[in-house]
């Protein structure tokens, strides 16, 4: 009489190849998180420009901080309160008031390797440069 079922070979060989796809499948899903994380702090710097533009054609003067965008004296704010607290989708946003005819804005992962891998940098030209792994600057290539 012979019995039926698996061998302990058959089961391990079973083990290894999904081990192997689970592997395959988990490091797509964080490029495609940390992709979507760059992607979003592009379009969040783009966000403060546009809103740091339409507050200088108001006040003649770009604003001291991101919170003068968030909460305007009489208008509607200009950027959500998340993005005015400097952080969103695991990027760190600073902004600095130049004068008021200038400003910077970097944009850095939180968790460098984590939450992206490109620092971005812009200003009141509305460029947006990249560099990967340190702090971006106005000479750094552009965001195509």
């Amino acid at each position: 009489m012979k019995k039926s079922g698996f061998t302990l070979v058959e089961i391990m060989v079973v083990i290894a190849i999904v081990a192997t796809i689970a592997a395959i499948a988990i490091s797509s899903m964080l490029r495609s998180r940390l992709n979507a994380n760059e992607t979003i702090a592009i379009a969040s710097c783009k966000t403060i420009g546009s809103a740091c533009q339409s507050y200088f054609s108001t006040e003649d003067t770009y604003p001291s901080s991101l919170a003068y965008l968030a909460a305007p004296a009489s208008n509607p704010p200009y950027i959500d309160d998340e993005l005015a607290g400097g952080e969103k989708a695991g990027y760190e946003f600073t902004y600095e008031w130049i004068n008021p005819v200038s400003f910077t804005l970097n944009a850095a992962p939180a968790y460098s390797g984590r939450t992206g891998e490109r620092c971005f940098y812009t200003d009141e030209t509305g460029i947006i440069t990249y560099k990967k792994g340190a702090p971006a600057g106005p000479d750094d290539p552009a965001v195509q």
